[in-house]
């Protein structure tokens, strides 16, 4: 075979292994804090959106705008949390949107008594405020609609709302499986059409409940799915464990569908520091393989990045999640 010919057979896979999720620039990252209010609640959001820089633009060209992705906070939780996916994720190019859910936020802890800021807590995980949570998603896609469209406002035309993503820790979990497929038999329908792909970290599944009700929940889940969990991840409040977390994957329909399970990880591997009465260590690599995982499966799903779709299934030791994930740590999809 002619040494052109071989390079041109090459080339494609020499593009795929160019893919690095980690790599970014040193372009700076701008953060603008916004709020939007739901008229039909009479509900302040308080947002925290990570801006990447305006791509470059001629006289003649229209500025297109970079895909969305939504973050929701835990319980007792704020905008403010999570800054080291919010800066990865618009150093790659998204613009990253935190929400703030009022009413299971940091104010129910701050604003009690430190002996009775569990009890507060604890009250807060209700299923009221997973309704007013669930409601919050649209509430904010449609003030990014109308800034995006505002003459003079930062947001004007930096949004491509036909790419969205939606993602969230432990109560934002919940939320987030709310909106992007999950099936709960006790409310209307809450599913967010705008959206196009989920990452749960941290993920629950019904409890309590006849042995098939993990399955009927998921059941509908047709979006690309990734969940991230820990083999300690549990939490005093929210009637989960390790188990019930785990539960998830196997009750999803095949298709775009992944799992990363990380060894020894708590439930505050993916925040940015360690909760009341957790015991272990922080490994500092956990925060390497959730910034890996969760940019590549954007870059996939809300990118179409071919690149990225095959470092997400490369099984090799040397491209792909399992250059990232230690030997103990256990990845997998269907």
């Amino acid at each position: 075979m002619p040494p052109f010919a071989i390079i041109l057979l090459l080339l494609p896979l020499l593009l795929a292994r160019s893919y690095d999720p980690l790599a970014k620039g040193d372009a700076e990252i701008r953060t603008i804090d916004l709020v939007v209010h739901d008229e039909a609640r009479d509900r302040d959001l308080p947002l925290r959106v990570y801006l990447p820089p305006a791509p470059a633009t001629t006289s003649n060209a229209v500025r297109a705008g970079a895909p969305v992705v939504l973050f929701s906070h835990g319980l007792g939780g704020s905008c403010r949390n999570n800054p080291y996916l919010g800066e990865h994720w618009a150093a790659r190019g998204f613009v990253a949107v935190f929400m703030q859910h009022p009413g299971s936020d940091e104010r129910v802890w701050r604003d009690a008594p430190p002996a009775r800021r569990m009890a507060a807590m604890r009250s807060a995980a209700s299923a009221s405020n997973f309704l007013l949570r669930v409601n919050d998603v649209p509430a904010v896609l449609d003030g990014l609609e109308r800034w995006n469209r505002t003459e003079g406002h930062e947001l004007e035309g930096r949004l491509d709302l036909e790419h969205v993503g939606m993602s969230g820790h432990s109560f934002g979990a919940v939320t987030t499986q709310a909106v992007s497929g999950q099936v709960n038999p006790f409310v209307e329908s809450t599913l967010e059409r705008r959206i196009d792909a989920a990452i749960a970290m941290s993920p629950s599944s019904p409890r309590r409940a006849r042995a098939d009700a993990v399955e009927r929940a998921f059941a509908q889940v047709r979006l690309p799915w990734l969940l991230m969990t820990g083999t300690q991840d549990t939490a005093p409040i929210g009637d989960q464990d390790v188990e019930s977390r785990l539960a998830v994957y196997p009750a999803l329909p095949p298709g775009d569908k992944y799992e990363i399970v990380l060894f020894d990880a708590e439930h505050s591997a993916f925040g940015d520091r360690a909760l009341p009465g957790e015991q272990g260590d922080r490994n500092a690599n956990h925060h390497r393989v959730i910034l890996a995982l969760t940019t590549a499966f954007w870059d996939a799903y809300l990118r179409n990045d071919p690149r990225a779709k095959a470092w997400l299934e490369s099984e090799s030791p040397a491209w792909g999640p399992r250059t990232v994930i230690e030997p103990k740590d256990r990845w997998q999809r269907k």
